[in-house]
């Protein structure tokens, strides 16, 4: 009996997986608005009654895709800005360990960075509470950290969004190289006399390059940091747009036009 139910839960693990990786490969070329459940169950080979044991409604999948994008991200990005290492360390392993997350998840990734903003309440939300949860960890991580001795709450907050927002950014960054290149080797292909321009050499410095900006971007919040006026005071008065659970979303790139 046991090996029986075992081989049912099996059987419905990989139907739901392929469910996920049918929609996220039709979100490639759409947002999730405009998915149809019969787009989806045609493109997993399933029947569209059987969608209703695994999820409620395509939406319902959406919100399951941020949690396979994000959720692996919790303890990534608590590794990033812990106290061990010097301030440098922390940047370099901050941009690997995000970089990595791109490279294992990309098509995860793109859907978040578009339906952030998209037109899909329940994922907008779904999106928006990982990253509030995100902010929390890393304020109580940064609260850990002597240089953040004397610092309120609330500005402890604010820091952990800009660190949080600008690892966002990095992903994104990361994501539109991989995009360039890929679509320069698709042309290289089909080009009658292709010239090949890229490969792992140009693949190795595009990385070093989105790398070393993001490098630079979260060493000016470390320095900004350091010289925050209010730390010792413990406060004044956080800005309207102060981090937290219901504060509007901004944009991925919102902390990177420092360089």
């Amino acid at each position: 009996m046991s090996h029986t139910l075992g081989t049912r839960q099996a059987q419905k693990q990989r139907t739901r997986r392929a469910l996920l990786d049918a929609a996220l490969e039709l979100l490639e070329e759409q947002s999730l608005g405009s998915l149809g459940l019969r787009e989806v169950t045609r493109a997993a080979g399933i029947a569209p009654t059987a969608f209703y044991r695994h999820f409620r409604s395509v939406e319902d999948l959406g919100v399951a895709l941020v949690g396979e994008a994000l959720e692996g991200l919790h303890p990534l990005i608590g590794t990033a800005v812990s106290t061990t290492g010097d301030a440098e360390e922390r940047i370099a392993r901050a941009v690997e360990l995000v970089a990595a997350h791109v490279d294992r998840y990309p098509a995860h990734m793109r859907f978040v960075v578009r339906e952030r903003h998209g037109g899909v309440r329940a994922v907008r939300e779904a999106i928006r509470d990982q990253l509030a949860r995100f902010t929390e960890e890393v304020a109580r991580t940064l609260a850990e950290d002597p240089v953040s001795a004397g610092w309120s709450a609330d500005d402890l907050l604010m820091l952990a969004q800009l660190y949080v927002e600008q690892m966002i950014a990095t992903g994104c960054l990361f994501l539109e190289s991989l995009e360039s290149l890929e679509a320069m080797e698709s042309l290289e292909a089909t080009a009658p006399s292709p010239v090949p321009a890229t490969g792992p050499g140009e693949r190795a410095r595009t990385r070093e390059r989105v790398a070393s900006t993001a490098a630079r971007r979260l060493r000016l919040i470390s320095i900004g940091r350091l010289h925050w006026p209010d730390r010792r005071a413990g406060g004044g008065t956080p800005d309207e747009g102060a981090p937290g659970r219901g504060t509007p979303c901004t944009g991925a790139t919102g902390t990177g036009t420092a360089d």
